[in-house]
């Protein structure tokens, strides 16, 4: 892991997006350890349906990082079948704070320095 400068980023790391069930302080944290992070919060799609949401992290090349397994696997299966844009997903058991951001986010960053490219349609698993 090579972190530089005052805007520090992890080199090489893949681009996150973390999905509104995700506390946007886990992005905040991450983003201080100088992973590309952000969350579906910090840019105003909280609300925004499942789909809409990989749809977003899709069109940035961000590998989407959610606790929701059942509905992002389905999303997934079928991007793969339409052809649809897909950077990857990382299901996370991530547990509640005030510890759990930090953990989370800790957690990332061992994840994103082993995985250098988001592998489209993939679905990779991160036990915190």
């Amino acid at each position: 892991m090579v972190i530089t400068g005052q805007d520090a980023r992890v080199t090489g790391a893949p681009k996150l997006y973390l999905d509104a069930d995700l506390s946007p302080k886990i992005a905040a944290i991450a983003r201080g350890l100088g992973l590309d992070t952000i969350s579906a919060h910090d840019v105003g799609m909280a609300d925004a349906a499942d789909a809409d949401q990989l749809a977003r992290a899709a069109a940035e090349r961000r590998v989407l990082v959610t606790r929701n397994r059942d509905d992002f696997v389905t999303l997934t299966l079928e991007a793969y079948h339409d052809g649809a844009p897909h950077g990857g997903i990382l299901i996370v058991n991530a547990v509640g704070p005030p510890r759990g951001f930090a953990r989370t986010a800790h957690a990332l960053a061992p994840w994103a320095t082993t995985h250098r490219t988001a592998a489209p349609y993939a679905i990779f698993w991160l036990h915190v």
